[in-house]
């Protein structure tokens, strides 16, 4: 079993700081960050939080990335949320005080703080801004959600695949010559069949067939997205 490496990570001087949540909570809040907190390096295939447990903290991702998913009734994966550097996960379980409704596992090895729920709540209770900034970010994650439930019920697998990849494209998007795009996240075949909720066979046929459009390239698990327009049309995104 692989385990797990504690490191040192100041949140003063954390470069994924500025795109996170805590980007300006006061020097005092940072200092009991830092006090309290645990940094651990996380290998690939190493799981933050199982579905149905009690969260006792919030993760904080320095680096890396994090599917966030749910096993279906017939033992397949539902891939929810792809996390990166900056993303909090595992808070809207925190702060409702339920228990986790999905589960969290490492794709690609990275650093993840672990903030214990008291300091996490003083801060929330005590910070007006971070507060309003929380309820904006649950309140987006419900509209995604939403969005997503929409997706599935009225849009094909292709469309989906396409609309993914467009997404994936927004996030972990590295620009390229004219106008290609390198998705920089090593996702299998079966973790995008699991994100649009379809079979794996029919995730490497259609992309096989959009590499054949030259809306894409396929290098390894990364994809290089060619022709951002023709997938747009593919996803159909004027059709609802």
């Amino acid at each position: 079993m692989a385990t797990k490496k504690n490191i040192k990570v100041h949140c003063s001087l954390c470069g994924s700081r500025h795109r996170s949540l805590f980007s300006d909570i006061t020097n005092t809040e940072l200092e009991t960050l830092d006090l309290h907190k645990s940094c651990i390096l996380y290998k690939k295939g190493q799981t933050l939080y199982y579905e149905g447990t009690r969260p006792m903290g919030l993760f904080c991702i320095n680096s890396g990335k994090v599917k966030v998913y749910k096993i279906t009734s017939d033992g397949k994966e539902q891939i929810l949320n792809l996390a990166k550097a900056g993303d909090f996960i595992g808070y809207r379980a925190l702060i409702s005080e339920e228990f986790y409704s999905a589960s969290a596992t490492v794709i690609e090895e990275g650093a993840i703080c672990y903030i214990p729920k008291a300091d996490f709540l003083e801060i929330l209770n005590n910070n007006p801004r971070f507060f309003r900034k929380m309820m904006k970010k649950l309140s987006d994650d419900l509209g995604i959600m939403e969005q997503k439930l929409v997706t599935i019920a009225q849009k094909s697998v292709r469309e989906r695949l396409a609309a993914t990849l467009l997404m994936l494209k927004e996030s972990y998007g590295m620009e390229g010559e004219e106008e290609s795009t390198l998705i920089d996240i090593a996702l299998s075949r079966e973790d995008l069949a699991n994100i649009i909720g379809t079979a794996t066979e029919t995730v490497i046929r259609l992309l096989s067939e959009f590499k054949n459009q030259e809306l894409i390239s396929l290098q390894g698990k990364k994809i290089l997205v060619l022709d951002p327009k023709g997938l747009v049309k593919e996803a159909d995104f004027y059709g609802i």
